[in-house]
C-alpha cells in the first residue's frame, strides 16, 4: 500500500472510532449490491464477486479508495471527508467509478 492508501485507512478507522454509537456491521458485498434468490446461482455470484474485484483492481488509488469505503457501507459524508473531497464531489466520482467498472466487466466477460 502506498502512503495515501494508508492515510485513507487510518482516517477511515478514526472516523468509525469517532461514531462508535452509529456504527454498522459491514455485510458481505453479495449482501449490498446482489440478492439472488436461488442457491443454485451461488456459483455464478461468486464469478461476479471475483470479477468485480479483479475490475476493481484496474481502478486508480483514489477510484479505489473510494469504492472501498463504498463497499463498506459509508455515507457519502463520510467518505467525502475521509477523502478531502465535497460530498457531491465523493456521489459524482462514485457514479463515474460504477460506470467504469461495469464497462471493465463487461470486456473481461468476452
Amino acid at each position: 500500500f502506498s502512503t495515501w492508501m494508508y492515510r485513507v485507512g487510518l482516517n477511515t478507522a478514526i472516523t468509525l472510532i469517532r461514531k462508535k454509537t452509529k456504527t454498522r456491521e459491514t455485510d458481505y458485498i453479495e449482501d449490498q449490491f446482489i440478492h439472488i434468490k436461488s442457491d443454485d446461482k451461488d456459483e455464478v455470484l461468486e464469478e461476479r464477486i471475483t470479477l468485480l474485484y479483479a475490475a476493481i483492481r484496474f481502478l486508480n488509488d483514489v477510484e479505489r479508495a473510494l469504492v472501498l469505503l463504498f463497499l463498506e457501507d459509508l455515507p457519502y459524508k463520510d467518505i467525502a471527508e475521509t477523502l478531502g473531497i465535497s460530498e457531491v464531489n465523493a456521489r459524482v466520482k462514485m457514479n463515474r467509478v460504477k460506470i467504469k467498472l461495469k464497462e471493465i466487466m463487461s470486456k473481461m466477460e468476452q
